[in-house]
């Protein structure tokens, strides 16, 4: 797996990765993100978790699979754009908490540098289905483009027998194709789920 998360962190072999559902009152300011997250994860039986926290209630999760070439590809996202921004201009201060998490999974085992590709990949997949949502910040004419404490974890199996890993994963391969298209579609279905949310009385 590869990641920014708070939860271990870079290049590192795992089993599991979670996503942890908070509130304001989990987080004051004497309390220690990473600490709360670690022991929430052991308390679970997922202490060498790939650890992700959100606002957002987990229940509005949502999940997208895509195949192309015999390439499988699973995308799970969890979406709230109140800490929106837009890229090179940071807004005032974040209105409440908000994060986009996106947990994103292929079915065929990657070299590093592809693994790093494809987690481009679903950045930019992530970045289009939020500007395709439209949501700007208030006092702001231009959409969002992702919050401040976006997290994206991807994903692929360690080694197959026989299987030599992919060098590539970018948007002219299987490998892209499959997982951008997933990575779209949950990401859209969450953002368009969180905007009704936001308008909901």
């Amino acid at each position: 797996m590869l990641s920014w998360s708070i939860g271990r962190p870079g290049f590192v072999t795992a089993q599991a990765a979670a996503i942890l559902e908070v509130r304001d009152a989990d987080l004051p300011p004497d309390v220690d993100p990473r600490a709360l997250l670690a022991g929430r994860l052991a308390a679970a039986g997922l202490a060498d978790a790939v650890g992700l926290m959100t606002s957002r209630d987990i229940a509005c999760h949502h999940h997208a699979t895509a195949q192309v070439e015999g390439v499988s590809a699973a995308a799970l996202v969890t979406l709230g754009l109140n800490n929106g921004e837009r890229v090179g201009a940071r807004a005032a201060a974040p209105e409440r908490l908000g994060t986009v998490n996106i947990i994103a999974a292929v079915s065929v085992p990657l070299t590093p540098a592809a693994l790093v590709e494809a987690l481009s990949l679903v950045v930019e997949a992530r970045t289009l289905a939020i500007l395709e949502a439209g949501y700007c910040r208030q006092g702001q004419d231009a959409p969002v483009t992702g919050t401040g404490t976006d997290c994206v974890v991807m994903s692929a199996p360690a080694g197959l027998p026989g299987a030599a890993p992919h060098d590539y994963a970018g948007l002219h391969t299987a490998v892209g194709e499959a997982l951008g298209a997933a990575v779209l579609a949950a990401t859209r279905e969450a953002a368009a789920r969180w905007l009704a949310d936001q308008s909901a009385p």
